[in-house]
Formats: C-alpha cells, structure tokens, sequence
C-alpha cells in the first residue's frame, strides 16, 4: 500500500517550491555586549529586504525588515535596543567614575578631609579600578572642587554638586542590579563615617546619591542606618 501523504508532508513540498528570502545590508558596525555570548563582541548592524522565492529563486519583493544587530561570533539576531547596554569594559568605566565622584562629594562635605576618611576613600576608589589613586591625589582634588565651586567643607550639596552626582549615576544606574546600587551609596556612607557621624551635609549628599541612584528615600535612610551598625 502507498504511503498517504498528510498535511504535514504537502506543506513540506510547499515550503520547498515558495519561500521567502532575506538579503541584509550591513549599515553600521562596532563592538556591544552580545546577550547571547554574555560578553562583549563586534556586530554589524543589517537591514534586510525581503523577496519571495520561487523554487530557490527570488521573484517578488515583500517589502524591507530590520533593522537587527548581528554579533560576529554567535551570529545571532537581536533588536537594535541591545545597543543600549554598554560594553563590560564601558560599564567598568562608569562604576569606577561613578565611585570616584561619590567618593569626592562625601569629602568635599565633611567638615575636614581627615586621614581616616581619605583612607576609606582612596581605598573605595582604588578598588572600583582607579588602581594608582593615593589620600594625597583625592585631597588635592576636593581642594581643587572646593576653589571651583566657592563652597566650603561641611556646607550642603549645592546644584553644581548635585548635577556632577547626576551626570555620574543616572547612566549607570539602569544597569545596577538593586545590590548594585545600594553597595555604592554604602561605599559613600563608609566614608562619611570614617571620622564620625554623618553631618547634615554628607546626609545631604548621600541623599542626593540615593536619588540618583533611583533608591527610595526610605530605603536610602535604611541603608545609612545600616552602615552604622558594626558588621
């Protein structure tokens, strides 16, 4: 008895006699984080534009698709929106500014630059890959921000701070897991209390860190809370 063919198999013989082809163009390249290789990679940007096969050859335009993101190693397709994740070697980038920065505004608002507080905060900022930064280069520094902005120690995060801490945190945050962003604000909470209680400037600022770190203002007096207690 001869084999009855079913639905499965005629739309088998359909898909081998029509068909539709994809001819991408490449518009762009460079380097991303490739979610499916879970590191970073070169891609190529492609556009596409569609044709219907007939037995193999193209005879009919369907219409363009795309934009995708190729990587060049798994070769993978992913939507342009992956470009939006920075490089592992960006994100280190930023994790280390963003700890440089908070580590200056905690000091520039204590009311001196004490050694226990340059300490805690060169060995922070070491740690987050400023390999070479010594108490004396941070001391320097927040002299040099005090001189540029007017303030003194010990007054309260003014507006030219405060952008300095947005323009630092708010592009990392969005790639900080929320472990992530609570341990940088208690890296600055460390510093302040390296000399001391926290004094109402440098609530202030790790106030304005929280913030910027998308951490809620009860979760932020939490954290600070937390800081104090002896692990």
């Amino acid at each position: 008895m001869l084999p009855v063919r079913g639905r499965n198999d005629r739309a088998a013989g359909l898909a081998r006699i029509l068909g539709v082809r994809t001819a991408w163009t490449c518009v762009g390249d460079g380097e991303f984080f490739c979610p499916g290789c879970g590191g970073d990679r070169n891609y190529q940007r492609l556009t596409g534009r569609r044709r219907l096969t007939l037995v193999g050859v193209p005879v009919l335009p369907r219409g363009g698709t795309g934009p995708v993101v190729e990587c060049a190693a798994c070769r993978r397709h992913f939507g342009t929106d992956v470009l939006d994740h920075p490089t592992t070697v960006r994100f280190s980038a930023m994790l280390r500014d963003a700890v440089h920065t908070v580590a200056l505004a905690v000091l520039a608002a204590g009311d001196t630059c004490s050694r226990a507080a340059l300490e805690t905060a060169a060995a922070a900022v070491r740690a987050a890959g400023f390999d070479g930064c010594t108490e004396e280069q941070l001391a320097a520094l927040v002299e040099a921000l005090a001189a540029d902005t007017g303030r003194v120690h010990g007054e309260p995060c003014g507006a030219g701070l405060a952008i300095e801490l947005h323009e630092a945190l708010d592009p990392l945050a969005p790639h900080l897991a929320p472990a992530g962003r609570e341990s940088v604000l208690l890296q600055g909470a460390r510093i302040a209390l390296a000399d001391g209680p926290y004094t109402p400037a440098e609530r202030d600022v790790l106030a304005t860190v929280g913030a910027a770190l998308t951490i809620c203002a009860q979760d932020v007096k939490r954290l600070l809370e937390a800081a104090r207690t002896p692990s």
